[in-house]
């Protein structure tokens, strides 16, 4: 299965390109297909910034991305990183005060929005204070009233214009004279259909949760449209907080009844542990079983060496250690796409810190090198007894977690 998308250049007034414009695409035909708009804009964002791994359409540029109204409203842009993306309100979007809340929104959080295709009228005024470029296109205005626009409105410093569709030498030497910033047409490059192979969707949910998870604070109202999204995920979160919860009267029927009985802490080790079981529905049951073992063993010999404001990132250490090899893919790509703090990352990559020297005594203990093991907990300022302890009682934890499953 592949995954296709169209990007187009956009280029400065030195021509150089700054960005791409991206296009979703559903097959070999370099067209638009016949889509609902917010099914495309959907499409493209997890199949080109949600997928595990780097995607050579997106890497080293900023993307222009098109949003119709629904999705600027659902906040879709949220799930994007705001340095790598400009969001760009497609024309078809109505003016209201829905939308507006959502620009206002966007533009407060550091997102840099582009109107498209845009027209003046008096119901977008109130929008510019928080529009950074206003794209216009040539074809559709004519080229001398797009112009006469830039030398209306040049006097809002904070805007900038970019001349779309631009198709001949003469457009684009009017349009540079007219004092447009940024530049895009068929004079420089026809959209490139970029092809990559699709990630499965398992994979992709397992990477948003996981995403999330890493958050601090963490949006557990993402992550319940995450997991209701997901038929496995709901039936794999319902049997391990059923479980847990196995006091209650009635059964824990929804992610919502969920949060309020288990509590913030106790929902964030538990999506962890659901993510871990997705990624490895096709893997070997050990492979699972060391994984939740070696979180919940971080955990500890977090707490039990005095460091239980980290006993989450160890957690997290733990877990992860693995996940290259439940989603097939390098730690250092995966390091990229998840949002970890910066000592969770040392440590995955280098062993370098506390969290670092914990994950390589695992590791060690793992191997029964004890003379390592003895040198870690001395470093670490643990007993070799601690470790055993929490060795066992990760071990039997772990196997619980796998009989709920």
């Amino acid at each position: 299965m592949y995954s296709y998308v169209a990007r187009q250049p956009i280029f400065n007034r030195q021509q150089r390109t700054v960005g791409y414009e991206l296009l979703f695409r559903d097959g070999e035909h370099n067209a638009f297909p016949v889509i609902d708009p917010d099914k495309a804009t959907s499409r493209l964002l997890v199949e080109n910034y949600m997928a595990v791994g780097s995607n050579p359409a997106i890497s080293g540029q900023r993307t222009f991305i098109n949003f119709p109204q629904q999705s600027l409203i659902d906040m879709l842009p949220l799930l994007l990183p705001k340095g790598d993306v400009v969001i760009e309100v497609l024309e078809t979007c109505e003016p209201n005060d829905e939308l507006f809340a959502a620009i206002k929104l966007l533009h407060q959080r550091g997102y840099v929005v582009a109107l498209d295709d845009f027209e003046m009228s008096p119901a977008w005024a109130r929008f510019l204070p928080y529009v950074r470029i206003i794209k216009l296109d040539l074809m559709k205005l004519g080229v001398e009233k797009a112009c006469e626009f830039v030398a209306e409105y040049r006097s809002h410093r904070r805007l900038k214009f970019l001349a779309e569709k631009v198709e001949t030498q003469a457009d684009y030497d009017a349009t540079l004279a007219a004092g447009f910033h940024f530049f895009q047409g068929y004079f420089f490059c026809k959209p490139e259909l970029v092809k990559n192979r699709q990630v499965e969707p398992e994979k992709v949910s397992t990477m948003r949760l996981l995403q999330e998870i890493c958050r601090d604070p963490v949006d557990f109202k993402r992550i319940e449209q995450i997991i209701t999204s997901d038929v496995s995920l709901s039936y794999l979160l319902m049997r391990y907080v059923n479980a847990a919860a196995n006091r209650t009267v009635e059964p824990i029927s929804s992610f919502r009844q969920a949060l309020v009985y288990l509590g913030e802490d106790k929902v964030r080790l538990f999506v962890g542990v659901v993510a871990t079981a997705h990624a490895a529905l096709d893997k070997p049951r050990e492979l699972y079983l060391m994984s939740l073992q070696r979180a919940r063993m971080c955990e500890s010999l977090a707490v039990g060496s005095g460091l239980t404001g980290q006993s989450h990132q160890a957690f997290l250490v733990g877990m992860f250690s693995l996940l290259d090899a439940l989603l097939d893919t390098s730690l250092d790509q995966l390091v990229k796409v998840l949002p970890l703090q910066k000592d969770v990352e040392a440590a995955l990559l280098h062993h370098k810190g506390h969290l670092g020297h914990t994950l390589a005594l695992l590791e060690a203990y793992d191997k029964a090198n004890w003379h390592q093991v003895s040198e870690y907990c001395q470093q670490l300022g643990i007993g070799e007894a601690m470790v055993t302890r929490s060795y066992q009682q990760a071990s039997q934890w772990s196997t619980n977690m796998l009989r709920i499953k």
